[in-house]
């Protein structure tokens, strides 16, 4: 369904007044009312009852979907990315519209079907979570997850600590080497190029892995599910 961004960020507050906030319906306001109100009104995702406005289960839906592009696109930016906290939400906004046609469903994968934004509120699931706990498979997840004999590629740091990411860095543990890890306890030790390294289980859940699977790299289908 095609809404503008004003429409859509409304929306998406209501959904958060209505889950989050307790609040179950919002003022309709004075007439005249604000052009995105009009169009969400036009498009049956809410209706206007006793001077109250309420989402309809088309809004509901809609907005789910809406409040799931947001969160994820601050996910990404503050997993992926390594955006500053205080610019998350205002390149989340921006981004978030451009999540469209099962691109949110890739991006859901790759970040291994994350069910909290960075701010601790809950991610609405999409169809691509349902298939992975079917499936368990996933692009992207941290080395602490990983069990001994699996192997893949780094994807990313996510360390927060420069020094310690330096530390990693100058020792060759880099985005794009192949990774095997073999053993996970009491420490995580794994094979990075031609060197083993041994960290405790904080490290080791920040460095994230595309998992191969039979020795093949998983890849997005493009219904977000993964394929060898």
């Amino acid at each position: 369904m095609r809404i503008s961004e004003n429409a859509q960020e409304r929306l998406e507050q209501f959904w958060i007044d209505t889950h989050e906030n307790n609040h179950e319906t919002q003022p309709a306001g004075e007439p005249g009312q604000p052009e995105e109100i009009g169009e969400l009104l036009r498009l049956g995702l809410v209706i206007q009852s006793q001077g109250k406005l309420e989402l309809t289960q088309a809004g509901e839906a809609e907005a789910a979907l809406a409040i799931r592009r947001h969160r994820l696109a601050e996910r990404l930016l503050a997993d992926v990315l390594a955006t500053e906290e205080a610019l998350i939400d205002e390149r989340a906004c921006g981004l978030e519209h451009a999540l469209f046609d099962g691109i949110d469903e890739s991006i859901c994968t790759l970040l291994g079907h994350p069910r909290f934004c960075p701010h601790g509120k809950p991610i609405p699931p999409g169809k691509c979570c349902l298939q992975m706990r079917e499936t368990v498979n996933r692009l992207v997840a941290p080395l602490c997850e990983l069990k001994p004999g699996q192997s893949g590629k780094i994807a990313y740091l996510q360390m927060t600590d420069p020094h310690r990411l330096q530390k990693l860095m100058a020792m060759g543990v880099l985005p794009g080497v192949p990774l095997n890890v073999l053993r996970t306890a009491p420490s995580y030790v794994f094979e990075a190029g031609y060197s083993q390294f041994a960290v405790d289980e904080e490290i080791a859940a920040d460095i994230f892995v595309r998992v191969f699977s039979g020795g093949k790299e998983l890849e997005p289908d493009k219904r977000g599910k993964t394929r060898k």
